[in-house]
């Protein structure tokens, strides 16, 4: 889904972050010329790096960096292989998410499972998280532990959401239990072990993670909110795509506890037609649900904010700051247009 990308406001890091492209490439070669195709077709298609991104800015938080001048300082290649790892899980949690979506398309590009099917991209998918396991345990044990511990957290919030699917009673508490694992969960473990993998002590790191947590929460309301407000074009798919799968998020949920409530639940079905999906989309863009959704984006942005603002000044505690405000920024300007 287009949304803002939180590296566009961070130092500059091209040479960092095409390292990553190389190493993500290198990752994902096998023995077998085949099972090479399939597991590097979403790596080709491109990406915010939005997780390599934030563990490389983590490890630029260490006081060993300059706090005056730009984020120029060599990055190791342990630091590029920490933020491999994080999104490699992210790439083959995609895999296997089109499976569960029986997607077409991912990155302007056809997906792995309408290409080769279904099979094909489930093992792709186990291959790319099985590479990002490889690489964390090449890191130290406390790096393979948290990224294990991650995928549980990512199985567990997608399996809550599955659990409400089409579910109109799916309350708030619900939707952010299952954010904060399948979202959330990752992007904090980025910081944690960018941070770990640049050597950076106890209570910084734990700065770091919390951060990581909330702008998560802020970023996963962010994207709920632009499939709500965003036109087809912009999504590259039909707005309220999320209630037509049946994920009701929460400005969604709002709307169903509104006046219009029992409106919204009988519109929101299985075989949802045309004329039903503008209808709820009118609700749920109505009545101050998008921008209470928006407020609650903001608070978790501030969180965040407050979490690293007594690190020492740094290349990337700046970014990682600037980050977190301009990705509420950003859909308060697409949500007024």
């Amino acid at each position: 889904m287009p949304g803002p990308n939180p590296l566009d406001v961070m130092p500059t890091m091209t040479g960092d972050l095409e390292r990553v492209e190389g190493e993500l490439l290198r990752a994902a070669l096998s023995e077998d010329p085949y099972l090479t195709e399939i597991a590097a077709h979403l790596i080709s298609a491109g990406g915010k790096r939005v997780r390599p991104g934030f563990a490389i800015a983590a490890a630029a938080t260490s006081t060993a960096s300059s706090a005056s001048g730009p984020m120029d300082r060599e990055t190791t290649r342990e630091v590029i292989l920490a933020g491999v790892s994080v999104e490699l899980v992210h790439l083959g949690s995609l895999y296997h998410d089109d499976v569960m979506d029986d997607a077409t398309t991912r990155r302007n590009v056809a997906s792995v499972n309408a290409r080769w099917g279904n099979l094909q991209a489930i093992l792709a998918g186990d291959f790319l998280l099985a590479r990002a396991s490889e690489i964390a345990a090449s890191l130290g044990v406390e790096v393979a532990g948290l990224l294990a511990a991650t995928i549980s957290r990512l199985c567990e919030g997608q399996v809550l959401e599955l659990r409400t699917t089409f579910d109109v009673t799916r309350d708030e508490a619900s939707y952010l239990r299952s954010i904060e694992g399948k979202t959330a969960s990752l992007l904090s473990s980025a910081c944690r072990i960018g941070g770990i993998v640049a050597g950076i002590e106890a209570a910084h790191l734990d700065a770091l993670t919390v951060f990581g947590r909330a702008y998560g929460m802020a970023f996963q309301l962010v994207d709920d909110v632009l499939d709500l407000v965003s036109t087809d074009d912009e999504l590259g798919k039909p707005a309220g795509h999320d209630m037509v799968e049946g994920v009701y998020t929460l400005p969604v949920i709002a709307a169903l506890g509104g006046p219009d409530g029992a409106e919204l639940a009988r519109l929101l079905t299985d075989s949802m037609s045309e004329d039903d999906r503008w209808a709820a989309l009118a609700i749920a863009r109505d009545g101050g649900w998008i921008d209470d959704s928006i407020d609650r984006a903001r608070s978790y942005a501030n969180q965040a904010h407050d979490a690293i603002a007594s690190l020492p000044d740094s290349p990337g505690r700046r970014g990682l700051t600037a980050a977190a405000a301009y990705l509420v920024d950003s859909v308060e300007a697409a949500a007024a247009v």
